[in-house]
């Protein structure tokens, strides 16, 4: 599901970041803020008449504000961390 779609409040999992779908400038950005494959991610509220606005997440253990278009860029899953996944050797 897209970040857009995650109910808030619902812990997630970045799956994957359409990166081609983004700036140069906006991908660094993102990179920056710790989004990234694996990453932990939260929906916090939504902005704007009606949830037209920015998102608030929190990304890991920091709340970055987004744009919706760049939250549309952004799949997530729910369910066990990504270390907790069968076939994934922790030592």
């Amino acid at each position: 599901m897209r970040l857009l779609s995650l109910p808030l409040r619902s812990p997630a999992y970045i799956d994957t970041v359409d990166w081609d779908a983004l700036s140069p400038s906006e991908g660094q950005r993102l990179r920056e803020f710790g989004v990234c494959e694996g990453a932990s991610i939260e929906a916090l509220h939504r902005g704007g008449l009606l949830g037209g606005g920015p998102i608030a997440c929190r990304v890991g253990r920091m709340t970055v504000a987004m744009r919706r278009s760049h939250a549309a860029a952004i799949e997530v899953r729910t369910g066990p961390a990504p270390d907790d996944l069968p076939g994934n050797l922790a030592a």
